[in-house]
C-alpha cells in the first residue's frame, strides 16, 4: 500500500520548518508508516483526533 500525503495550504510546512532535526525525524517516520502500512497503529494518530 502506498498512500499519498497531501498538505492543506502551508500550515504544516511552516510548522515543520520550525522544528529541530530530532522532531523532523519523528515526523518523517510517522509519515512513512502512514504511507506504507495498511493498518496504522492507533498510538501514532490518537493525539490528533478532533483537531481542526
Amino acid at each position: 500500500m502506498n498512500r499519498k500525503i497531501i498538505f492543506f495550504e502551508d500550515h504544516f510546512i511552516e510548522f515543520y520548518q520550525e522544528q529541530n532535526e530530532k522532531v523532523k525525524g519523528k515526523v518523517q517516520y510517522v509519515f512513512e508508516l502512514i504511507k506504507q502500512v495498511e493498518r496504522v497503529p492507533q498510538k501514532f494518530l490518537k493525539h490528533i483526533e478532533g483537531v481542526n
